[in-house]
């Protein structure tokens, strides 16, 4: 009660402005304009077909096999009166294979897995001992029936051998900069400092397990604690049950018979009869149809990993063309854009769809604040649907589809002489800019402002979720 109540005078004498709860538009781009989604070409310089980027590409440009983060060549420190408290990150795991649903009937070509193991095995405690045994798909030779898809030795999805080399990677990028760059990570692991989350997807737990040894090696054989929630109610991937978030996103966005969501499936009807043709998908499909995401995971999955856009199996001539894929990667950009910033309801629905997440993380920053908390540094493993309502949240500015990695970074900090709290957000690696007049650029911002604005939303321990929610 006593930390409490210094947190509460504190952040009043630091700074007692409440920002609007108010949607603001994003800015206007190429991505959430229309006539750029279905009339340009390419898609807008950025990357689909590898997780490296290409020489003379300028670092932080998009890249949807692996999305730029935070790493010590471009990391800009704050003034030396600042002083890092507490750090939350929360990324969409790296690149993997498409997801089942979003396979053709019959694809032509296998994807195989052969070069990684993907582990599954439980031991007691304490003794903590196990055999180390792991996955392989096999297919019997007596087995008549044929699975759907792409045939071969993956699970659809997993996290592919690609995406965990990205995860270590991402994982020594971040140790790089908060412990060897600040300073502020212990140099070996401390499970009181340190926590690590995932969601009850396994593609989560195959990052995580690459992100770990990527910040300390020699934890890459070592059993670490990954926090879940019960899966009918987590808040990170989302999971927990909001019918009227369900129901607003309906009425505005994907399956809506709005004409503001219409209008550019109509624009688009060529195309996507045109790749019907030959994935064999059928036209009457509306899980294929409603939106560019089953096109899109399909497409840009090949892509990130080298192999070939389809061919017809009944033509092999007939094959999706670059500038296909290319016009599905735009209306599936311009579908984010608009589904979770350009809306007007696109606020509403995050916040119900996404608040408790939101609570969690304020009740973070506060606990962080008051020194009611011995964990240093929370690191999060989510998914797009993670990502994406976080950020309309925040009111980002130039909203896209974060790809594969998309990391947001909450860092906390003191400032020496008047025990304020600031926060700073880091998009990309770089400060995120919010339309939000009362945000704009996360650089700073006096933590009061920011837990005004989340206990507004949605209420402290979110309380006003369930409301939201329909409860």
């Amino acid at each position: 009660m006593v930390l409490a109540s210094y947190f509460s005078f504190a952040t009043s004498q630091c700074n007692s402005s409440v920002p609007s709860l108010s949607w603001y538009p994003p800015g206007n781009t190429s991505v959430n304009d229309l006539s750029s989604a279905i009339g340009s070409s390419g898609v807008y310089g950025f990357i689909y077909n590898s997780s490296t980027d290409p020489p003379g590409v300028k670092y932080g440009t998009y890249n949807w096999c692996n999305m730029p983060h935070v790493r010590p060549q471009e990391y800009l420190k704050v003034p030396d009166e600042y002083q890092l408290e507490y750090v939350e990150v929360i990324h969409r795991h790296h690149k993997r294979t498409p997801y089942a649903s979003n396979t053709f009937p019959k694809e032509g070509y296998p994807w195989n897995c052969d070069d990684e193991s993907l582990y599954y095995h439980a031991s007691f405690v304490p003794d903590n001992q196990s055999a180390q045994s792991y996955w392989q798909v096999s297919t019997s030779p007596n087995n008549p029936f044929v699975p759907p898809g792409f045939q071969g030795s993956c699970q659809f999805p997993q996290i592919t051998s690609g995406g965990l080399s990205d995860s270590r990677q991402h994982g020594a990028d971040l140790f790089a900069v908060y412990s060897s760059l600040l300073g502020f990570l212990p140099a070996d692991y401390d499970a009181a400092s340190v926590a690590f989350r995932v969601t009850n997807n396994q593609i989560t737990s195959q990052v995580a397990s690459q992100v770990i040894p990527g910040m300390y090696p020699s934890l890459s054989t070592s059993l670490i604690l990954l926090h879940i929630q019960p899966a009918t109610i987590d808040s990170l991937e989302p999971t927990y049950p909001c019918p009227s978030a369900t129901s607003l996103l309906a009425s505005y966005a994907t399956g809506s018979p709005s004409p503001a969501w219409t209008r550019h499936l109509n624009l688009s009807a060529p195309l996507f009869s045109s790749l019907d043709s030959i994935s064999g998908v059928s036209p009457t499909n509306p899980d294929w149809h409603k939106s560019a995401d089953h096109y899109y995971d399909n497409l840009s999955a090949r892509q990130c990993h080298d192999k070939p856009l389809p061919c017809s199996l009944n033509d092999t001539k007939n094959c999706v063309t670059q500038p296909q894929a290319d016009a599905i990667y735009r209306l599936g950009l311009y579908e984010y854009a608009f589904t979770y910033r350009a809306a007007p309801l696109s606020l509403s629905y995050s916040v119900a769809r996404y608040g408790v997440f939101i609570a969690e993380l304020a009740a973070n920053l506060r606990a962080a604040a008051t020194g009611n908390s011995t964990v240093r540094y929370r690191h999060n493993v989510a998914h797009d649907g993670s990502i994406s309502p976080l950020l309309s949240i925040l009111q980002l500015e130039d909203m896209v589809w974060p790809g594969m990695g998309a990391e947001v970074v909450f860092e906390l900090y003191g400032r020496r002489g008047d025990g304020c709290k600031y926060v700073r957000v880091l998009w990309g690696g770089r400060v995120l800019r919010s339309s939000h007049p009362g945000l704009g650029e996360m650089n700073m911002l006096p933590l009061g402002v920011l837990m005004a604005y989340f206990d507004g939303l949605v209420g402290r321990e979110a309380e006003k979720v369930i409301a939201a929610c329909g409860g």
